[in-house]
């Protein structure tokens, strides 16, 4: 049996009122939540990761939260293992996972399972790598954005190891990481491709608000950040023993907050303009990459009907959702 078997999933762009909604929500079905997000695994990382309080995880258990220290290195590959642990334990208690967050690739690898590619090659990657020391991180983009530019178009230039990683993928099989991520969740490629899992049948929510609502939300979110001390939190990860690992020092603020902090970034009212507009950005590929799911249910965020019009969602796709659990 799946470990995903009994599991919904909630997920929409940043700000839209996923957590809130997924508190009640996870009351009235008898469920426990899981983080399907790539940074509230990091112990520290608080505020800017709009992390569930500690009186919200007393009322329902939260599951791969605060699970990392910030200088350890994250992989899709450790997160779906350890997605799958948890939800064994969930359905063992008589609950049912509920899947929270809007981390695209996550979201995807959840579904879909992962494309493993190839094995790394330690001494391609240090070409790599020499290169970018020599001339530039950028230049290793530009290289990528010639033979891969759907990789290259998401992905940063400072993003070096994925970068890298996304050229060694294209040496090694000549053909695109792109092109792979593309297609290991297609029918007609799992059965040609021996080891590619067939796509999981996990009923989506997706929350919706009109762009404008959201984008307002997006800033206010920010400011209420700043205000409750997000750049003291940053300070403190800053002062921490241990550098930050690249996957926590990428994530969305944060970097914006160490530039500041280190020196060479903008000035302090251009820095939260900056990580506003970087989020409005980030909301905008969520909702690219959630039009590559049709089977996902759309639902209007933060009105009196979300309930149950995501509860009737999830049954119509088959969850079977007892609310008198």
């Amino acid at each position: 049996m799946s470990p995903f078997q009994r599991a919904v999933i909630l997920t929409g762009p940043t700000a839209c009122g996923k957590s809130a909604l997924a508190l009640d929500l996870a009351d009235r079905i008898g469920a426990e939540i899981v983080a399907l997000d790539s940074m509230t695994v990091y112990r520290g990382m608080d505020i800017g990761t709009a992390k569930p309080t500690l009186g919200e995880r007393s009322r329902i258990p939260h599951h791969l939260i605060d699970v990392l220290d910030p200088w350890e290195s994250l992989t899709v590959a450790w997160w779906l293992e350890q997605a799958k642990r948890v939800c064994q334990e969930i359905t063992a208690r008589g609950k049912r996972p509920l899947f929270v967050g809007g981390t695209p690739f996550y979201l995807k690898a959840l579904l879909s399972g992962l494309f493993d590619g190839p094995p790394a090659n330690e001494q391609l990657r240090r070409e790599l790598e020499s290169q970018a020391a020599r001339d530039g991180k950028a230049s290793l983009h530009t290289r990528l954005a010639v033979i891969d530019p759907l990789s290259a178009a998401r992905l940063h230039p400072n993003d070096l190891r994925r970068v890298v990683r996304a050229l060694e993928v294209f040496i090694l099989t000549g053909k695109p990481l792109s092109f792979w991520q593309q297609t290991w969740d297609t029918p007609s490629f799992s059965t040609r491709i021996r080891g590619v899992p067939q796509p999981l049948n996990i009923p989506t929510v997706r929350l919706e608000l009109p762009r404008d609502v959201l984008h307002e939300r997006i800033n206010r979110r920010v400011l209420a950040m700043i205000e409750a001390g997000w750049l003291d939190e940053v300070r403190r990860l800053a002062e921490l023993p241990k550098p930050l690992s690249r996957e926590a020092r990428q994530a969305l603020g944060y970097r914006e907050l160490l530039a500041y902090l280190e020196g060479h970034g903008s000035a302090w009212k251009q820095t939260i303009e900056l990580i506003q507009t970087h989020t409005r950005q980030f909301a905008k590929r969520q909702l690219t990459w959630f039009r590559h799911f049709p089977q996902f249910h759309v639902v209007p965020a933060l009105t009196a009907e979300t309930h149950r019009l995501a509860i009737a969602a999830w049954n119509s796709s088959g969850a079977v959702i007892d609310t008198e659990h």
